[in-house]
């Protein structure tokens, strides 16, 4: 799954410790999903949603629809 998660994070001047701290998880987690390796849970998702002011899909984008 693609996201804009880091660059959502670069304009906010967050680390990632930082934004795992924001989520509630670690700044592993949180370097995981931004290099696709792990999808988040619909709750985290949506936090994640909430913090940037965003909606889940302006963060995340399935891999199949980008094919398209």
């Amino acid at each position: 799954m693609k996201n804009t998660i880091r660059v959502l994070r670069a304009e906010h001047r967050w680390t990632q410790e930082e934004l795992g701290k924001r989520l509630g998880v670690s700044r592993n987690s949180v370097n995981a999903i931004e290099n696709g390796k792990y999808d988040p849970s619909l709750p985290l998702a949506f936090r994640v949603a909430r913090l940037f002011g965003k909606s889940v899909e302006e963060v995340f984008q399935d891999d199949e629809e980008q094919a398209d």
